[in-house]
């Protein structure tokens, strides 16, 4: 199994709309992977180690897929979508990860 983190960094000058990332972009991202995606969860940054400085990351959506290339497959016809509607919830790039889980 391997998971998709996309991880999005935050400063004094992100616009982030959270609503709109968790209620629109995930459920269509969702949506168009179809049964590929085995898990999806989102992490929305509250704070960081030191108290009163912002969290490193606005928000982190980290998508579950048996495979890398079950990832690709299913994500890579839809990327130019997705690309897309990222003016509609943020001005920033986001950073991705691909992660082999591995579990104790």
């Amino acid at each position: 199994m391997i998971k998709v983190s996309v991880m999005y960094p935050n400063s004094k000058d992100v616009q982030f709309d959270a609503d709109y990332y968790k209620n629109t972009h995930l459920p269509m991202v969702s949506k168009l992977v179809g049964s590929a995606l085995k898990d999806l969860e989102l992490d929305l940054g509250i704070a960081s180690r030191v108290p009163g400085e912002l969290a490193p990351y606005v928000a982190i959506a980290h998508l579950k897929f048996d495979s890398v290339k079950a990832f690709q497959e299913s994500f890579g016809p839809h990327a130019e979508t997705f690309a897309a509607d990222v003016k509609n919830y943020t001005n920033i790039q986001a950073e991705l990860q691909i992660s082999e889980l591995i579990t104790f």
